[in-house]
């Protein structure tokens, strides 16, 4: 069984969701212009990541999975919920996402306009919605190593998205070539950030 640190140390470095899966793509790419935007970003998907993965583990755990309801009655032990995964989670995800959106428009409305339609969005990245199914493929044995690896996994997304961000910054005042510009240097230097995350392989943990 992985302590708790290794699974937090792991999901930002080893298995970072751009980096090892180029999960969030969508956001990744267009909210990465700016240092604070993408700040105000990460910061949001850090605290979705963090919340929805130890609740639908818990979901998962005492609801879907085959033998799940067994608490409720012996009779119901073989009851397999499994198949409402994606619209539980999803289901669960959306509502959070609407949380930190209301909270943001409220307390940070400049941020909520910068961030415009990729706010919403988050409720449909693939990364959000990806932590909770690694989640649930690894099968990690309680509460503790699911928040470890949900709020590992934002920390790693919210690095992905500051650093390129902060390149995208200085690249603005380089000489590019011009078919190369945006979203085509972009995609380079991810390539080139995912091929450097790859030395983390090595680390044994």
């Amino acid at each position: 069984m992985e302590s708790a640190l290794n699974i937090f140390i792991k999901s930002i470095f080893i298995d970072n969701m751009v980096f090892a899966y180029f999960f969030g793509m969508c956001s990744y790419i267009a909210v990465s212009k700016s240092v604070k935007t993408a700040m105000g970003l990460g910061i949001a998907v850090v605290f979705v990541l963090t919340v929805t993965v130890p609740l639908n583990y818990l979901i998962n755990e005492y609801i879907l999975k085959e033998g799940a309801l067994s608490w409720i009655s012996p009779s119901m032990a073989d009851v397999d919920l499994s198949f409402l995964t994606f619209i539980l989670f999803i289901a669960v995800i959306a509502s959070f996402v609407q949380l930190v959106e209301m909270v943001i428009e409220k307390f940070a409305p400049a941020l909520y306009n910068q961030l415009g339609i990729f706010l919403p969005l988050i409720a449909v990245n693939c990364a959000i919605l990806g932590g909770s199914l690694f989640m649930q493929e690894r099968a990690y044995v309680n509460i503790g190593e699911a928040t470890a690896f949900g709020f590992g996994s934002g920390i790693g997304w919210w690095l992905a998205i500051v650093m390129m961000a902060a390149i995208r910054e200085k690249i603005s005042y380089s000489d590019i070539p011009k078919p190369l510009k945006g979203v085509g240097i972009t995609f380079i230097i991810t390539g080139l950030m995912g091929i450097a995350f790859m030395t983390f392989l090595g680390i044994q943990l």
